[in-house]
């Protein structure tokens, strides 16, 4: 039987057995609607009360500053939209090689009049905060840039850029998802005025989120209904969802140093053991600025997803880094956003480590990633004859 790796922890990760204990009686005994003012609905209110203290300690902010959303998606809608509801015109920055969550976002936006600006970035997949502060407009309504790429890792100056559109009097949102848990964020510090995170990539639930937001923000809710988390985001709460991620980040807090060290060494060993072992590959992403678990590689004239089949054969599970859409492979935006050339782009793998990932598992992925290449480079017309 093959050893079973999961190395795809920035799409999803498994639930922490202390949040799933958490969580266990908001299913059961303690059931009612927190908007409920009798015990029941007293109970449940508490544990979302609780929840967006833990946040809100975790960050150093208000517990007021704290709403919860359904996931990182809707926080990211919300963050944009609800500013540029609140303004009804104006023009929008962030980068080509944000998740489709702040893109169509923004790109929604423009067909309803707003303008915008997508900013480039480097070989590394970094934003210069030069081209931040080039792009400023009088207009200029908000700056939306995630904390890292999900594809890459690479962590973006988010401190140097905050001090732009500090000084700018703009406000700056934040696509957290990625950097939330993982590393460490300090909202005042950097200027961010909104900050998005998800619960389901910090082993907490699925299908439950959250939004920072400076209490100086201008703001208009975009989702209308009662009067739930002081008007900002109307519907009943996901009270077992919100009590998990509440315990999920008080895990963090305690977890997050530890296992960015031992991650960062499983993630360069893993690089070394691969580019020791096979020919014509390339690291995507910054060689240092980058999440401590992200190992982006790019094997020339291999496809990826003959990579990640042949690994999930193996039990591996990592993710391609181009996206199959009715059976026509493309290579992903943001590696051609970084300059990258098709033929490496076209065979991007993405290895995300996680809490569970072990020594053992990274051994045994460069034992089975390094002859696959070498198989399927001789099964490839361009490829035939590669090392």
């Amino acid at each position: 039987m093959n050893r079973r790796v999961y190395l795809d922890h920035n799409a999803s990760t498994p639930v922490h057995p202390e949040v799933l204990q958490a969580m266990l009686p908001y299913f059961s005994e303690r059931y009612g609607n927190p908007s409920s003012v009798h015990g029941f609905g007293r109970e449940s209110r508490e544990g979302i009360d609780a929840a967006r203290e833990q946040i809100a300690a975790f960050l150093k902010v208000s517990k007021d500053e704290i709403v919860f959303t359904s996931g990182g998606t809707e926080s990211d809608n919300l963050g944009i939209k609800g500013v540029a509801a609140a303004r009804r015109a104006g023009h929008i920055i962030t980068s080509q090689i944000e998740h489709h969550a702040v893109l169509r976002t923004v790109q929604t936006l423009e067909q309803e009049g707003f303008t915008a600006t997508y900013l480039p970035v480097d070989g590394d997949g970094m934003v210069s905060p030069d081209d931040v502060r080039a792009a400023l407009r009088p207009d200029t309504i908000v700056v939306s840039l995630m904390g890292a790429n999900s594809e890459v890792g690479t962590l973006q100056p988010i401190r140097e850029i905050g001090r732009i559109t500090r000084e700018a009097g703009v406000p700056l949102h934040v696509d957290g998802v990625q950097t939330f848990g993982k590393v460490p964020i300090d909202v005042e510090a950097s200027g961010i005025d909104l900050l998005s995170f998800s619960g389901h990539k910090i082993y907490g639930p699925k299908g439950v989120a959250g939004l920072y937001i400076r209490k100086s923000t201008k703001m208009a809710s975009i989702q209308h209904g009662g009067e739930h988390e002081r008007r900002r985001r109307a519907g009943t709460e996901n009270v077992a969802g919100i009590v998990g991620l509440g315990k999920a980040v008080e895990i963090r807090a305690r977890e997050m140093g530890e296992e960015a060290t031992r991650l960062t060494a499983l993630r360069d060993r893993l690089w070394q053991g691969v580019r020791e072992g096979v020919g014509e590959v390339r690291l995507n992403g910054h060689p240092t600025q980058r999440l401590p678990g992200t190992c982006n590689m790019c094997f020339r004239n291999v496809e990826s997803e003959s990579i990640v089949l042949g690994l999930d054969l193996k039990g591996i599970g990592v993710s391609a880094g181009s996206a199959c859409t009715s059976g026509n492979v493309e290579p992903s935006y943001v590696l051609v956003a970084m300059g990258i050339p098709l033929d490496w782009a076209m065979g991007s793998v993405r290895s995300s480590l996680g809490h569970a990932t072990s020594a053992e598992d990274i051994e045994y992925v460069i034992e089975s990633i390094v002859p696959l290449v070498a198989k399927l480079r001789t099964q490839s017309p361009v490829g035939a004859g590669r090392p």
